[in-house]
Parts: structure tokens; sequence; C-alpha cells
């Protein structure tokens, strides 16, 4: 007997819950053959406004690790800043403890690195995102002026270290506090040309989000918006599984599953195009992006019934609710197993049914 897509009601709030405990009664006993995938279609929300949005600053020599328009997860390596090697031969002679300050102008032209004694304390609302105006002090002993009008864009702590080559000039190293490693750099200690002095200091995201790279000219950003999952259909799961009076009752009386939506007393059986929307949704089934080569002149109202010509509802119909002119992207109501379903689709994807 071949698998069928069905769809089990929930409890509201429950679906993953459910769909776990169905998986673990399937595995506890044995029932594996007559069951199959297990879904809880989910849309990626993002949340795209200035305050939800995590900015990173990394160097142009940065190895960025992630891409525009990909997805992150808490932890995930986003950039790696280049090691620092000794230049010349010689002698390392100080090490003191400083804060790295850039400025940068409001339209991002032009940027100013500071680097400044933590000896001499950093004025107060010195502060990544704070507004400074040219002459305002950096440090509480005024040995420190701003010397541009803009915003501060970093704020770090950093190792000075200082190196007296063989021929008596010094060079300066800024190493970041987080990879400094006070075995490897001490003072006193005698250093060759390419030595390592510091690993390169790895920018990891601390939340969940969608990239985006700005590239500042200086330097580059790299843009988390933070992101969230929504059921998309609440209240819902979808089993793919032999239909038969053990397996109905089998799955029934799963906690937190209520029953099979019927018809006609009947467990309702998704459609084929149905289910093929279910597992692109999932994620589980691929799809080619239809792209038209011309220019699309937006010509929709509300109230238009369209047809989704690409993406996980190809072929479906529905009517539209919304309008976004300037991202050219519409709300469309779609039909699914009897219930209305809102996504989202570009104009481009679609088209109107005279």
């Amino acid at each position: 007997m071949k698998k069928k897509w069905f769809i089990l009601r929930t409890m509201a709030g429950f679906e993953q819950t459910a769909k776990e405990n169905l998986e673990a009664k399937i595995k506890s006993t044995g029932s594996s053959r007559f069951f199959g995938r297990i879904l809880v279609p989910e849309e990626t929300i993002l949340d795209a406004t200035a305050k939800s949005v995590k900015r990173y600053v990394v160097s142009l020599n940065a190895k960025i690790t992630v891409k525009s328009g990909t997805d992150v997860e808490k932890g995930d390596l986003l950039a790696e800043e280049p090691a620092i090697h000794v230049r010349h031969s010689g002698t390392i002679t100080n090490i003191r403890n400083y804060r790295k300050v850039v400025v940068e102008t409001i339209d991002r032209k032009y940027s100013k690195t500071y680097f400044l004694p933590e000896g001499s304390k950093l004025e107060t609302g010195i502060k990544i995102g704070a507004r400074i105006k040219q002459g305002m002090p950096l440090t509480k002993d005024f040995e420190y002026l701003c010397e541009l009008d803009g915003k501060i864009v970093e704020n770090e702590r950093v190792k000075r270290v200082e190196i007296q080559r063989e021929d008596g000039e010094i060079d300066v190293y800024h190493i970041p506090l987080e990879v400094f490693d006070s075995q490897r750099v001490s003072k006193g200690k005698k250093v060759k040309n390419g030595e390592l002095l510091a690993e390169g200091r790895k920018i990891q995201s601390d939340t969940n989000g969608r990239v985006e790279i700005v590239d500042l000219g200086t330097r580059k950003e790299i843009r988390i918006a933070k992101t969230h999952k929504r059921r998309l259909f609440p209240g819902y799961i979808f089993v793919e599984m032999m239909m038969n009076d053990e397996t109905w009752q089998f799955a029934r009386t799963v906690p937190n599953i209520i029953d099979f939506v019927s018809s006609g007393g009947q467990p309702l059986e998704l459609k084929a195009k149905e289910a093929r929307a279910i597992l692109r949704l999932a994620g589980l089934e691929t799809y080619e992006e239809k792209v038209r080569p011309v220019k699309v002149e937006f010509g929709f109202r509300v109230g238009d019934v369209v047809k989704i010509t690409s993406g996980p509802f190809e072929d479906f119909a529905g009517v539209v609710k919304e309008i976004d002119p300037e991202k050219q992207e519409l709300r469309v109501a779609v039909t699914i197993f009897g219930r209305e379903t809102p996504v989202t689709v570009k104009t481009s994807e679609v088209e109107k049914i005279q």
C-alpha cells in the first residue's frame, strides 16, 4: 500500500509536541513501515526594524564566512579577522591597555580611528551609536579630541604592543583583548619576523537572523536582522502514512492530537499539488524560481484573482489581499485543504486570471 498525505488536528500551540509524540509512538511500537514524514510547516518572519538589527563591524581584510540573504543561528561564525604577525624581528618593550574607538561621518564616507590609553579614561557617553561633534573630548583628561562630526561605530578593548626593532625603530601592534595571549606576548621577549603574535579574531552571531553584508568603503558591516518562525497552519500537522483502520486509530490517539481532518466521515487525503506545496514549504522538495526577463508593470489591485506561476504554491489560484508596490510583492490568499492561507509572492511570480 502506498503512503499518502493526511492532516491531523492538534491542540492549539502544541503542533511540535504532537509531532514529537507521534514520532515517539511510531518508534517505540516499530510502526515505521506504515508512516513516512511528519511535518509542521513554518515560515520565517523577518524583523528588519532598526532596533532588531545586530551589527558587526569587520575590516576589509576579514574573511567573511556568510552570504547576504542566508540565515544564521546564534553561535554561527560570521567572519574571521586576519592573524597578527611580527613585521620585523625585535624585542617586546611595552604592553599597555588601550581602547580602539572609531568615529564615522553620518554619510559614511569618512572615518577616523583613535587608540586611547585606558589610563586616560573614556569620556562619559563614548558608546557605539552615540553622536559626537568635532572638538569634543574622547577622554576625561582632554588629551584626545574628536576631529570630525559623526557617530561612534566601534569601541573595543585592545592591547598596545610595542616591539623595538634591531635598527632601533618601534613597531606598534593593537591586539584585540579577546585574542591576546600573555604566554605568546610578554615584555622582554624576543620575536622574529613573521612570528605569530595573535590568532585572528572570530566574530560569531549572538542571535538568529538573516544576513546582510554592506561594504562601507573603509570597512564592512555584517547585519543580522532577527527572525522568528511562525506556523503556517496553526493547529495542524501533516503526516505521510498508509491509511487503514489500525493506523487511523493509532495516530488519532496520540497525546495532543485531536483527530484527522475529515470529509464525509473519512480522513481527508491531500491532493498532489497540496502535498507538493507542503513539501516545498518544509524544504524537502526543491523548485525552480521562474523570473521573467522583462520589467514587471505593477497593475494589481486588492481583490484581483491571480494564479501563482512559481514557488511552493505554483499552480494555486488566490485572491490578492495586500499589495507592497515598493517591494513589488503581493499577499495572496490561497486555499489548501479547504483552509484559506495567506502567502507572500513577487509580482513576477503571479499572473492575473481574466
